[in-house]
Protein backbone atom coordinates (compact mmCIF):
# COMPACT_ATOMS: atom_id res chain seq x y z
CA UNK A 1 0.00 0.00 0.00
CA UNK A 2 1.70 3.31 -0.88
CA UNK A 3 1.46 5.97 1.39
CA UNK A 4 1.05 8.51 -1.52
CA UNK A 5 -1.30 6.89 -3.23
CA UNK A 6 -3.74 6.37 -0.48
CA UNK A 7 -3.96 9.78 0.66
CA UNK A 8 -5.43 10.71 -2.62
CA UNK A 9 -8.83 8.76 -1.10
CA UNK A 10 -8.47 9.50 2.36
CA UNK A 11 -6.78 11.33 5.48
CA UNK A 12 -4.06 9.17 6.47
CA UNK A 13 -3.17 8.21 10.02
CA UNK A 14 0.25 6.51 10.74
CA UNK A 15 2.47 6.51 14.33
CA UNK A 16 5.64 6.04 14.84
CA UNK A 17 6.39 3.55 17.66
CA UNK A 18 9.91 2.97 18.46
CA UNK A 19 11.96 -0.40 17.75
CA UNK A 20 12.91 -1.94 21.03
CA UNK A 21 16.19 -1.62 22.66
CA UNK A 22 17.17 -5.15 22.95
CA UNK A 23 15.41 -8.81 21.86
CA UNK A 24 12.42 -8.23 24.03
CA UNK A 25 9.51 -7.48 22.02
CA UNK A 26 6.66 -7.43 24.66
CA UNK A 27 6.48 -3.68 25.48
CA UNK A 28 7.25 -2.88 21.25
CA UNK A 29 4.26 -5.41 20.70
CA UNK A 30 2.04 -4.07 23.25
CA UNK A 31 2.39 -0.56 22.05
CA UNK A 32 1.64 -1.66 18.39
CA UNK A 33 -1.39 -3.73 19.51
CA UNK A 34 -2.71 -0.36 21.28
CA UNK A 35 -2.81 1.58 18.15
CA UNK A 36 -3.15 -1.12 15.04
CA UNK A 37 -7.06 -0.63 15.11
CA UNK A 38 -6.47 3.50 14.77
CA UNK A 39 -3.90 3.66 12.04
CA UNK A 40 -3.19 2.96 8.83
CA UNK A 41 0.53 2.09 9.33
CA UNK A 42 3.50 2.32 11.70
CA UNK A 43 6.53 4.28 11.56
CA UNK A 44 9.57 2.39 12.44
CA UNK A 45 12.98 5.05 12.68
CA UNK A 46 16.25 3.90 11.90
CA UNK A 47 18.26 4.71 15.32
CA UNK A 48 16.19 7.77 15.64
CA UNK A 49 18.42 10.64 17.44
CA UNK A 50 21.39 8.36 16.98
CA UNK A 51 20.32 6.23 19.94
CA UNK A 52 21.00 2.64 19.25
CA UNK A 53 17.48 0.13 18.78
CA UNK A 54 16.81 -2.98 17.06
CA UNK A 55 16.72 -2.16 12.98
CA UNK A 56 14.09 -1.12 11.12
CA UNK A 57 14.50 -3.95 8.71
CA UNK A 58 13.66 -6.81 11.16
CA UNK A 59 11.14 -4.50 12.75
CA UNK A 60 9.37 -3.65 9.55
CA UNK A 61 9.33 -7.40 8.21
CA UNK A 62 7.60 -8.61 12.07
CA UNK A 63 5.03 -6.00 11.21
CA UNK A 64 4.18 -7.15 8.06
CA UNK A 65 4.39 -10.69 9.10
CA UNK A 66 1.08 -9.22 11.75
CA UNK A 67 -0.48 -7.62 8.77
CA UNK A 68 0.54 -4.23 9.49
CA UNK A 69 1.42 -1.57 6.95
CA UNK A 70 5.22 -0.44 7.96
CA UNK A 71 7.07 2.84 7.29
CA UNK A 72 10.80 2.01 7.11
CA UNK A 73 12.51 4.79 7.89
CA UNK A 74 16.44 4.53 6.74
CA UNK A 75 19.31 6.81 7.45
CA UNK A 76 22.17 8.00 5.49
CA UNK A 77 24.34 8.51 8.51
CA UNK A 78 25.40 4.46 9.80
CA UNK A 79 26.41 3.03 6.13
CA UNK A 80 28.08 3.80 2.85
CA UNK A 81 26.54 3.23 0.17
CA UNK A 82 26.90 -0.70 -0.62
CA UNK A 83 24.61 -1.06 2.15
CA UNK A 84 22.13 1.41 2.30
CA UNK A 85 21.34 -0.13 -1.57
CA UNK A 86 21.49 -3.53 0.31
CA UNK A 87 18.77 -2.91 2.89
CA UNK A 88 16.59 -1.09 0.06
CA UNK A 89 16.82 -4.14 -1.65
CA UNK A 90 16.35 -6.32 1.50
CA UNK A 91 13.15 -4.16 2.28
CA UNK A 92 11.72 -5.04 -1.10
CA UNK A 93 12.25 -8.46 -1.13
CA UNK A 94 10.26 -8.26 1.91
CA UNK A 95 7.57 -6.28 0.92
CA UNK A 96 7.91 -3.28 2.45
CA UNK A 97 7.16 -0.45 -0.14
CA UNK A 98 7.11 3.11 1.92
CA UNK A 99 10.46 4.09 2.92
CA UNK A 100 11.59 7.56 4.50
CA UNK A 101 14.57 8.58 3.59
CA UNK A 102 16.77 10.83 6.01
CA UNK A 103 20.40 12.52 6.95
CA UNK A 104 20.50 11.17 10.31
CA UNK A 105 21.48 13.04 13.58
CA UNK A 106 24.87 13.56 14.54
CA UNK A 107 26.14 10.76 16.80
CA UNK A 108 27.46 12.67 19.63
CA UNK A 109 23.75 13.70 20.05
CA UNK A 110 23.32 10.25 20.63
CA UNK A 111 23.93 7.25 23.12
CA UNK A 112 27.24 6.25 21.82
CA UNK A 113 28.65 9.80 21.16
CA UNK A 114 31.78 7.72 20.21
CA UNK A 115 30.81 6.37 17.41
CA UNK A 116 31.89 7.40 14.06
CA UNK A 117 29.48 8.28 11.75
CA UNK A 118 29.57 7.15 7.61
CA UNK A 119 27.48 10.12 5.87
CA UNK A 120 28.25 8.49 2.55
CA UNK A 121 25.88 9.93 1.28
CA UNK A 122 22.97 12.36 2.38
CA UNK A 123 19.34 12.53 2.56
CA UNK A 124 19.42 13.63 -1.36
CA UNK A 125 21.56 11.72 -3.07
CA UNK A 126 19.59 8.85 -0.70
CA UNK A 127 16.66 9.53 -3.42
CA UNK A 128 18.54 9.34 -6.50
CA UNK A 129 20.13 6.24 -5.07
CA UNK A 130 16.23 4.77 -4.38
CA UNK A 131 14.91 6.35 -7.82
CA UNK A 132 17.97 4.63 -9.61
CA UNK A 133 17.02 0.89 -8.19
CA UNK A 134 13.54 1.56 -9.27
CA UNK A 135 14.68 2.34 -12.74
CA UNK A 136 16.21 -1.09 -12.41
CA UNK A 137 20.14 -0.09 -11.54
CA UNK A 138 22.36 0.23 -9.09
CA UNK A 139 24.51 3.69 -8.01
CA UNK A 140 27.10 2.44 -10.19
CA UNK A 141 24.95 2.17 -13.02
CA UNK A 142 24.87 -1.67 -13.53
CA UNK A 143 21.18 -3.21 -14.24
CA UNK A 144 19.95 -4.97 -10.95
CA UNK A 145 17.69 -8.33 -11.60
CA UNK A 146 14.32 -7.14 -10.37
CA UNK A 147 13.51 -3.64 -9.70
CA UNK A 148 11.66 -2.49 -5.98
CA UNK A 149 8.88 -0.29 -5.68
CA UNK A 150 9.09 1.87 -3.43
CA UNK A 151 7.28 5.08 -2.20
CA UNK A 152 9.60 7.13 -0.76
CA UNK A 153 9.49 9.87 1.85
CA UNK A 154 11.64 12.55 2.56
CA UNK A 155 11.13 14.70 6.36
CA UNK A 156 10.86 18.52 6.36
CA UNK A 157 10.14 20.96 9.10
CA UNK A 158 7.62 23.67 7.95
CA UNK A 159 8.93 25.87 10.81
CA UNK A 160 11.87 26.40 8.80
CA UNK A 161 10.12 27.38 5.74
CA UNK A 162 11.88 30.87 5.84
CA UNK A 163 15.00 28.65 5.77
CA UNK A 164 16.09 29.64 1.90
CA UNK A 165 18.96 26.21 2.21
CA UNK A 166 16.29 23.73 4.08
CA UNK A 167 13.86 24.62 1.45
CA UNK A 168 16.13 23.76 -1.44
CA UNK A 169 17.46 20.98 -0.21
CA UNK A 170 13.51 19.63 0.22
CA UNK A 171 12.82 20.56 -3.14
CA UNK A 172 15.60 18.93 -4.51
CA UNK A 173 14.46 15.76 -3.10
CA UNK A 174 10.98 16.44 -4.46
CA UNK A 175 12.62 17.20 -7.84
CA UNK A 176 14.53 13.60 -8.05
CA UNK A 177 11.52 11.68 -7.08
CA UNK A 178 10.42 11.72 -3.33
CA UNK A 179 6.58 11.02 -2.97
CA UNK A 180 5.55 12.16 0.23
CA UNK A 181 6.65 14.65 3.07
CA UNK A 182 7.02 13.98 7.12
CA UNK A 183 6.79 17.11 8.88
CA UNK A 184 8.28 17.68 11.96
CA UNK A 185 5.95 18.14 14.87
CA UNK A 186 3.86 21.58 13.79
CA UNK A 187 1.81 23.47 16.91
CA UNK A 188 0.41 26.55 14.50
CA UNK A 189 -1.77 25.72 11.79
CA UNK A 190 -0.13 28.87 9.73
CA UNK A 191 3.07 27.71 9.58
CA UNK A 192 1.33 24.82 8.16
CA UNK A 193 -0.55 26.77 5.73
CA UNK A 194 3.02 28.55 4.87
CA UNK A 195 4.86 25.56 4.17
CA UNK A 196 2.64 23.56 1.84
CA UNK A 197 1.89 26.92 -0.57
CA UNK A 198 5.80 26.72 -0.54
CA UNK A 199 5.71 23.21 -2.03
CA UNK A 200 2.43 23.01 -3.79
CA UNK A 201 4.11 22.67 -7.10
CA UNK A 202 5.10 19.55 -6.51
CA UNK A 203 1.83 18.16 -5.39
CA UNK A 204 2.66 15.77 -3.13
CA UNK A 205 0.74 14.70 0.17
CA UNK A 206 2.10 15.87 3.35
CA UNK A 207 1.30 14.21 6.56
CA UNK A 208 2.36 16.10 9.59
CA UNK A 209 3.51 15.60 12.51
CA UNK A 210 2.17 15.56 15.95
CA UNK A 211 3.42 14.64 19.24
CA UNK A 212 1.18 14.78 22.24
CA UNK A 213 2.43 17.00 24.61
CA UNK A 214 2.95 15.43 28.38
CA UNK A 215 3.74 19.11 30.17
CA UNK A 216 4.91 22.46 30.46
CA UNK A 217 8.58 21.51 30.70
CA UNK A 218 8.73 19.06 27.63
CA UNK A 219 6.99 21.95 25.90
CA UNK A 220 9.60 24.24 26.64
CA UNK A 221 12.20 21.79 26.25
CA UNK A 222 11.24 21.16 22.53
CA UNK A 223 10.96 24.84 21.60
CA UNK A 224 14.49 25.06 23.17
CA UNK A 225 16.64 21.89 21.76
CA UNK A 226 14.47 21.32 18.41
CA UNK A 227 14.74 24.09 15.85
CA UNK A 228 11.53 24.64 13.70
CA UNK A 229 9.20 23.38 16.29
CA UNK A 230 7.62 26.19 17.90
CA UNK A 231 4.97 25.78 20.87
CA UNK A 232 2.89 29.12 21.61
CA UNK A 233 2.97 30.14 25.09
CA UNK A 234 -0.75 30.13 25.36
CA UNK A 235 -0.72 26.03 25.12
CA UNK A 236 2.09 26.09 27.44
CA UNK A 237 0.25 28.22 29.90
CA UNK A 238 -2.53 25.57 29.34
CA UNK A 239 -0.35 22.48 30.81
CA UNK A 240 1.30 24.96 33.75
CA UNK A 241 0.73 23.74 37.34
CA UNK A 242 -2.09 21.03 36.65
CA UNK A 243 -2.45 17.65 38.09
CA UNK A 244 -1.46 14.78 36.33
CA UNK A 245 -5.20 13.78 35.23
CA UNK A 246 -5.66 17.70 34.21
CA UNK A 247 -2.56 17.55 32.33
CA UNK A 248 -3.67 14.25 30.30
CA UNK A 249 -7.47 15.52 29.25
CA UNK A 250 -5.96 19.43 29.01
CA UNK A 251 -3.31 17.81 26.67
CA UNK A 252 -5.71 15.41 24.75
CA UNK A 253 -7.88 18.44 23.92
CA UNK A 254 -5.11 20.98 22.79
CA UNK A 255 -3.96 17.96 20.46
CA UNK A 256 -7.57 17.06 19.31
CA UNK A 257 -8.39 21.25 18.69
CA UNK A 258 -5.03 21.53 16.44
CA UNK A 259 -5.36 18.62 14.20
CA UNK A 260 -8.63 19.70 13.29
CA UNK A 261 -7.33 22.97 12.20
CA UNK A 262 -4.15 21.62 10.66
CA UNK A 263 -5.97 19.19 8.68
CA UNK A 264 -6.98 21.64 5.60
CA UNK A 265 -3.85 22.03 4.94
CA UNK A 266 -2.14 18.52 4.93
CA UNK A 267 -3.34 15.03 3.57
CA UNK A 268 -2.54 12.89 7.09
CA UNK A 269 -0.79 12.68 10.68
CA UNK A 270 2.03 11.00 11.64
CA UNK A 271 1.28 10.91 15.50
CA UNK A 272 4.89 10.77 17.38
CA UNK A 273 3.16 9.49 20.54
CA UNK A 274 6.69 8.63 22.77
CA UNK A 275 4.96 6.58 24.94
CA UNK A 276 1.63 7.48 25.17
CA UNK A 277 0.14 5.15 23.00
CA UNK A 278 -2.59 4.56 24.43
CA UNK A 279 -4.48 7.93 23.97
CA UNK A 280 -3.60 7.86 20.46
CA UNK A 281 -7.43 6.30 19.92
CA UNK A 282 -9.14 9.10 21.63
CA UNK A 283 -7.52 11.71 19.56
CA UNK A 284 -8.23 9.43 16.69
CA UNK A 285 -11.85 8.91 17.11
CA UNK A 286 -12.43 12.45 17.96
CA UNK A 287 -10.56 14.60 14.96
CA UNK A 288 -13.45 12.41 12.52
CA UNK A 289 -10.61 10.39 10.57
Amino acid sequence: MHLAKLASSKFVVTCEISSPKGTNLDGFLNSVDSVKDYVDAINIADNQRAVMRAGPLAICNLLKKRGIEPVMELTARDKNRLALQSDLLAAAIMGIENVTLVTGHDPTLGDHAEAKPVYDLDSVSLVDVAVGLIQGKDMAGHPIDGAPDFCLGVVASPGLVDDEKEMSRLKEKLHRGARFIQTQPVYEPEVMEKFVEAIKDFEVPVFAGHVILKSASMASFMNSNFPGIKIPDSMIRKLEGLPRDKVIETTLEISVELIKNIKPFCQGICFIPEGWERYLSRVVEQIGV
